[in-house]
């Protein structure tokens, strides 16, 4: 199967979900700068929302064009993916309104979890379907970035109900580590 209605589909649905998030940021209800200050908590988890799935898009856009056909197997991972950042707006607006309290911001990690599971599990039935010489196997490597992200992201849930800001430092420390484009996809296909 062609990758062509993957990518297209996967773009739409990133697309609709930051819209979604951004249809949750509501003016104040007063003129004053202060009202406006008031919503720092929801537009800084908007901001942590907005560059996470920008992160996605990215990498997932990476991840495609170093493969070149699809299967049922793919189309279901790449699903399961699209699921868990459905649940972003959900968990970022939240995470805003309540102020990073302890269970929002828990919430938030166990959905970032989730969703890098899901990343890794979409890499692994890509690299079952185009084997372990292909273009995306030589670029991934042992994917430390992709191993170790995970464990970040349980360590920071189990964190949030003791320290919420050092959690979210956390999640803000993966999303930074995967914050430029995965090179070595970049590297492998230029070569």
């Amino acid at each position: 199967m062609s990758k062509a209605r993957l990518e297209a589909f996967s773009d739409g649905v990133i697309a609709i979900i930051i819209t979604i998030m951004v249809l949750e940021l509501h003016a104040p209800e007063h003129s004053t700068w202060a009202a406006l200050i008031r919503l720092w908590p929801v537009f800084l988890s908007y901001v942590l929302s907005f560059v996470f799935l920008g992160v996605y898009w990215n990498n997932h856009h990476h991840l495609l064009q170093a493969i070149k056909h699809v299967d049922g197997r793919v189309l279901w991972a790449n699903m399961h993916l699209l699921f868990w950042l459905s649940l972003i707006p959900f968990g970022t607006a939240w995470m805003g309104q309540n102020r990073f309290d302890p269970q929002p911001v828990a919430l938030y990690g166990v959905i970032l979890l989730l969703a890098a599971v899901a990343y890794f599990i979409l890499t692994k039935a890509l690299l079952a379907l185009h084997g372990q010489g292909s273009v995306l196997a030589k670029a991934l490597g042992k994917d430390f970035k992709g191993k170790i992200s995970p464990a970040i992201y349980l360590v920071a849930i189990v964190l949030s109900f003791v320290h919420p800001w050092m959690a979210c430092s956390l999640y803000v420390l993966v999303t930074i580590m995967w914050l430029v484009p995965d090179r070595r996809i970049e590297k492998t296909l230029v070569s």
